[in-house]
């Protein structure tokens, strides 16, 4: 199945629903249910997967992110920001092994008069659009996720549709669903601090598919959220679609402490597992290991998820979005074994070969699947592996390839 909305189960499940089958339903009989909806909503005989590459186009980022390791604030000696023929460098090694798009995204970069001198015009990024569509025009560009986007908005002073058409008309196809992390204020405020906020990462996703433009949808799970907030964040998602029918896909991932600020809390109290950030005065986070407490705690919780938790979590989204068709693996973050088990609890598709990734990696997670790995956890599992397009369309492997212009 290929459409991005399918139709809906009646009765919809509500957020109580959700949470009552979390807490009561083993996991077991979550994935038994999970695999009913997949095999109504994808009968056929294959499961799919994208020959695609990551470029991180910049790591200069002015957001203050405690979960991630990768950023670098400007005018730091490791900030870069890539050139466009280094780009297509990059480019021109994915068309080598049969790839098809490119996720580029960077950091929330200052303006090109920052002192820092890490900063960029907004015609820079509509010239690299022109650029990779002038000499790579069979590369799909799904890139520039809404926290991006809503910077370009506040940086360069233009409303969020004239920033989506000036970059839909250089050459960008789709937008990620990056920076969604919990889409709950009271969490983004803590984990992000000068990042998109919920009601402004959801009206970028409003405003691209209002332009035409389909979009991913992602959420990372096991840090300090409730399970009441994960649920509240599928429904923001799942109003949306309601909406617009936009989302092409969700992805979800648990949280990757490793290397992380937000991984290196430590115990403050003496026979306790308390722990508290180094730089914070406030809360205190007590680390859960494997699956989150059945009761909302009365302070800060760090959930660490496991990979019962993620099954668990996908078996919801599949029953809970009855408006989105696919699911996709998160084998990056959780591993070849379950990406492949993650097909039994309601992923129809296992994501890209991802042919270079630079963010998760920064954590220390550094799973690596080639093509015919990914083809054959597929068929292993019972399916033919059937490579797709952007918009989850079988696609054959592209038969002609544009070349680098010289310098």
């Amino acid at each position: 199945m290929t459409n991005a909305t399918a139709p809906p189960v009646t009765p919809r499940l509500s957020d109580e629903d959700a949470l009552a089958m979390y807490h009561e339903l083993s996991i077991h009989e979550l994935g038994r249910r999970a695999f009913a909806r997949l095999s109504e909503l994808h009968p056929e005989p294959y499961r799919t997967y994208v020959v695609d590459r990551n470029i991180n186009y910049a790591n200069v980022c002015t957001a203050k992110c405690i979960f991630c390791n990768f950023y670098r604030k400007p005018g730091h000696g490791e900030a870069y920001i890539l050139s466009h023929k280094e780009i297509g460098a990059k480019i021109e090694e994915l068309l080598e092994i049969g790839g098809t798009q490119i996720l580029m995204q960077g950091g929330l970069v200052p303006a090109e008069n920052h002192p820092s001198g890490h900063g960029l015009p907004f015609d820079w990024y509509l010239e690299l659009l022109r650029f990779i569509k002038k000499y790579y025009s069979t590369i799909h560009v799904h890139a520039f996720s809404p926290p991006e986007i809503w910077a370009f908005h506040e940086i360069y002073g233009m409303s969020l549709r004239d920033v989506l058409l000036r970059l839909q008309e250089a050459g960008l196809d789709t937008i990620p669903g990056g920076g969604g992390e919990i889409l709950v204020d009271r969490v983004r405020q803590k984990i992000g601090q000068g990042k998109s906020m919920t009601d402004e990462w959801l009206a970028v996703m409003r405003a691209a598919h209002q332009v035409g433009m389909k979009t991913s949808c992602t959420m990372m799970f096991g840090h300090i959220e409730t399970i009441p907030e994960r649920i509240e964040h599928m429904r923001r998602l799942r109003e949306v679609q309601d909406e617009t029918g936009g989302f092409t896909a969700f992805i979800h991932w648990p949280f990757q402490p490793e290397g992380t600020p937000l991984g290196r809390w430590k115990v403050k109290e003496e026979g306790t597992e308390t722990l508290r950030h180094e730089g914070t005065k406030d809360e205190g986070l007590t680390v859960i290991g494997d699956a989150a407490p059945r009761r909302v705690p009365d302070r800060e919780h760090l959930f660490l998820a496991d990979a019962h938790e993620y099954l668990r979590m996908l078996a919801i989204a599949r029953l809970y979005f009855d408006n989105i068709s696919n699911i996709q693996s998160s084998w990056v973050t959780m591993g070849p074994k379950i990406g492949q088990l993650a097909l039994f609890f309601g992923a129809n598709d296992m994501g890209s070969v991802m042919m270079e990734e630079n963010v998760v990696s920064a954590a220390g997670t550094t799973f690596r699947l080639n093509e015919p790995e990914i083809r054959r956890l597929i068929e292993t599992a019972g399916w033919t592996p059937q490579q797709r397009d952007q918009y989850y369309r079988p696609i054959d492997p592209p038969r002609h390839r544009t070349s680098l212009p010289v310098a």
